[in-house]
């Protein structure tokens, strides 16, 4: 098929290069003239494993491309892909203007029949202003051409969005269009060989779908936060408290792991927009709510046990870090903790020498030159001089660790674990004094 995707971001790039890298004919669009050359030399803007060896390999076969010409682009595709943005406005809700300026574009170039495809996460009732969008702008040029304007929301992890993209476990799509469903059912055919992934539903359960599937990942991960810090005081260990829950089929083992708050792109945008939506119809989000609160607290837990440690006084210390990014395999520290973490320790008038095996030019950008932050480009050159250690990240090169290297590497001895990556005895054997999740004041008076 020839198939066109506005925007090459996080989801129009492996959207392109997965349609590309199965046999089909696509086009991005960019307004960005630059990044535009810089990916058809082959050179991707983010971090996701995988990527950019498929987008080299499909401009080689001439499968994808990417252009600033919109017109070409319209032309070029039955399917058109709308992938760009949709940033929270200031009340939380999702700012459509993006979107809606890409289907005015679509509707000012387009000369035949044409499936506009909404595959950025957009609130329920998007497909409608679309198509309203659309056939006011056709008005506008006096054309009479059909059109349908389906949803078909991605569900894709940073750091695996290939393989969710190729093996995920479902393909939503919101039509009532036989059309369209024949259309979608070609574009997906090599992704649905095995058994049929599509799911074929009303456009606005489609749309709604997206925001309830990442408002449930993110009330797991509050949950297990908010046991977590409950465990603190009551005196277990978090640890056997997830296994316990976990082996339970109904609950599961996925996305029940403790730690310093979720962040990123998706989940605490998608999370407030369901709110925003909820509460203009008429509908308190009582649980949404309380999610999203969870969350910013949980992210506050990594200070106030730094702080804790050190007795309230963080002012001229310097604090080792280990991990920039929301999570592994990624670059982006969009709401990732440790922004949080690092703007308190300088507001305490603290230092950071942080390391992270890839968002270190990312966090550059964020935070430009500054006194009290140095990046570092190993892992134990963050150590050099600091007064303590926090992780951040579960980057697998933070799990092996020498503990009598750290304590000596360490002016206090102190590791505050905001991944729980270490079992507390033994770090408490290598004389360090040890604060993790859910389990460290309680089994650090037990190994006393």
């Amino acid at each position: 098929m020839r198939i066109t995707i506005f925007g090459s971001g996080y989801v129009g790039l492996v959207t392109g290069a997965c349609l590309a890298d199965v046999g089909h004919d696509v086009i991005c669009v960019d307004i960005d003239s630059d990044k535009v050359a810089a990916l058809n030399d082959g050179q991707v803007p983010i971090h996701e494993p995988g990527l950019e060896t498929i987008i080299r390999h499909n401009l080689d076969t001439g499968r994808l491309r990417f252009t600033t010409d919109a017109a070409r682009a319209v032309e070029f595709g039955l399917l058109q892909f709308i992938a760009v943005g949709t940033p929270p406005d200031e009340d939380g809700s999702a700012d459509l203007q993006y979107v809606l300026q890409v289907a005015r574009t679509i509707a000012t170039h387009m000369r035949e029949y044409k499936i506009i495809v909404d595959k950025s996460t957009v609130p329920v009732g998007t497909a409608e202003k679309v198509s309203a969008c659309v056939a006011e702008t056709l008005a506008e040029r006096g054309a009479t051409l059909a059109f349908d304007v389906c949803s078909n929301p991605e569900f894709l992890k940073e750091g695996a969005a290939i393989e969710d993209f190729s093996r995920g476990a479902r393909i939503v799509v919101g039509t009532d269009s036989d059309r369209v469903r024949q259309a979608i059912r070609e574009c997906y055919a090599p992704y649905s060989r095995l058994h049929d992934k599509l799911i074929f539903m009303d456009v606005r359960s489609a749309e709604l779908t997206k925001y309830a599937a990442n408002a449930m990942l993110a009330t797991k991960i509050s949950f297990i936060n908010e046991i977590a810090n409950l465990a603190e005081k009551l005196g277990a260990d978090i640890e056997h408290v997830r296994h316990g829950i976990g082996s339970d089929p109904r609950i599961g083992h996925h996305f029940i792991y403790p730690g310093c708050g979720y962040g990123g792109s998706c989940f605490p945008k998608d999370v407030q927009a369901l709110a925003r939506t909820a509460h203009q119809v008429g509908h308190p989000p009582q649980l949404l709510e309380a999610v999203e609160s969870i969350n910013l607290r949980q992210k506050d837990q990594l200070f106030a046990k730094l702080e804790g440690a050190f007795n309230g006084d963080l002012a001229g210390k310097t604090i080792a870090l280990w991990g920039l990014a929301f999570k592994p395999n990624t670059d982006d520290m969009r709401e990732a903790p440790s922004r949080t973490l690092m703007e308190s320790l300088w507001a305490a008038g603290a230092r950071v020498q942080a390391f992270d095996p890839e968002a270190q030019d990312e966090c550059r950008r964020i935070y430009g030159e500054r006194a009290d932050l140095s990046l570092c480009k190993r892992r134990d050159e963050a150590l050099e001089g600091a007064d303590a250690l926090v992780i951040c990240t579960e980057w697998k090169a933070f799990r092996s660790v020498d503990f009598a290297m750290l304590k000596q590497a360490l002016a206090s001895p102190i590791v505050i674990d905001g991944r729980n990556l270490f079992e507390p005895a033994s770090v408490k054997q290598a004389g360090l004094d040890y604060y993790a999740i859910g389990r460290g004041d309680s089994l650090q008076a037990a190994l006393a």
